[in-house]
C-alpha cells in the first residue's frame, strides 16, 4: 500500500507495510518451525507405522481413558479412514489393540500395549534429542513457555475445525 508524500510524484510506506518483514510475520515462523521440526523429528519416529501419525496416536493412547476410533481420530485430527488403515498397521505390530466398548458394544475402544508403550518411551527420546536441537536457542523458561502457548493456540485451532458439540 502506498501513500503520496505531500503531493509530491514520490510515494512511501505506510506505517502498517514497514511493520512487515518475515522476521515479525507469524506465518513464516510458524513454517520455518514446522518445516524444521518435521525434517529432526520425523527419524525419530520413522520406526512406527504412521510415522508422525502413529506417534500421535500412541501419545493420545498414553494418556487416559480408551477412547473410540472415532474420538481418537478428531483427538489428533485424522480423517476415520486414514485412522482405520493406520490403527490396522498399529495393531498388526501389537502396538495397540481394538477392543469393543463396554458402553456401546457397537464401537470400538482403542486401546495401547505394552509393547506399544516401550516403542513410544523409545520414540520419546529420541524426539527429545530433536526438540533439543530444534530450542536451543532458548532457556528451560522460556522453551516450557513456547509449549504452552502453542498447546493453547493448537486447541483454539483444534476447536475452531470441530463443531461446537465436538469441543475440547
Amino acid at each position: 500500500m502506498s501513500a503520496t508524500k505531500g503531493g509530491s510524484k514520490g510515494t512511501r510506506r505506510s506505517t502498517a507495510d514497514e511493520d512487515i518483514t518475515l522476521d515479525t510475520d507469524l506465518g513464516w515462523a510458524i513454517r520455518m518451525v514446522s518445516s524444521a521440526f518435521r525434517r529432526v523429528a520425523t527419524e525419530s519416529v520413522a520406526e512406527l507405522p504412521g510415522g508422525p501419525r502413529g506417534y500421535l496416536v500412541l501419545v493420545a493412547l498414553a494418556a487416559g481413558e480408551p477412547p473410540t476410533q472415532l474420538a481418537l481420530a478428531q483427538q489428533v485430527s485424522l480423517d476415520r479412514t486414514v485412522m482405520t488403515y493406520l490403527l490396522d498397521d498399529l495393531e498388526a505390530r501389537e502396538l495397540i489393540e481394538r477392543r469393543p466398548d463396554p458402553r456401546d458394544r457397537r464401537a470400538r475402544q482403542v486401546v495401547i500395549t505394552d509393547k506399544g508403550r516401550d516403542e513410544l518411551g523409545r520414540a520419546r527420546r529420541g524426539l527429545a534429542t530433536a526438540e533439543g536441537r530444534l530450542l536451543a536457542d532458548l532457556d528451560e523458561s522460556d522453551a516450557a513457555s513456547l509449549r504452552a502457548l502453542l498447546t493453547r493456540v493448537a486447541h483454539t485451532a483444534q476447536n475452531a475445525a470441530l463443531g461446537p458439540d465436538e469441543r475440547c
